[in-house]
């Protein structure tokens, strides 16, 4: 069976950072347990470029939404791990809000109108 192929970089383009610091709300992971679990709870269909995460990741830190100390991988390796800040769940639960109001209107568009408005019980 195919494989689907992946989202368009356009439809993620900002949402990286909400998916980070939804990740790492649970408990502090470092940055490769950050990409593993946004894969594993993706069933695969979103993955994470080193090229768009540790930009990402510092971006996260210098807001103010992530901390970062160092520790050791489960791999017994020296790594980074990324904690969430007061700020960070803040901005989370903010991001959260507005993403379900968006994913909820992409799906009212791609069933052709069907669904509940803004109006009708969907947050904004």
């Amino acid at each position: 069976m195919p494989t689907p192929d992946p989202p368009a970089p356009e439809l993620l383009r900002g949402t990286l950072d909400m998916m980070i610091l939804r990740t790492v709300a649970d408990e502090p992971r470092h940055g490769y347990g950050v990409v593993r679990r946004i894969e594993q709870t993706s069933g695969g269909v979103l993955g994470v470029e080193e090229g768009s995460l540790y930009p990402a990741l510092h971006r996260l830190v210098k807001r103010g939404l992530l901390t970062a100390e160092w520790g050791t991988s489960e791999n017994n390796r020296r790594a980074k791990f990324y904690r969430l800040t007061a700020a960070g769940r803040k901005r989370l639960k903010r991001d959260q809000t507005a993403w379900s109001a968006m994913a909820a209107a992409v799906t009212r568009v791609m069933a052709g109108g069907q669904g509940p408005t803004r109006a009708e019980g969907v947050p904004s």
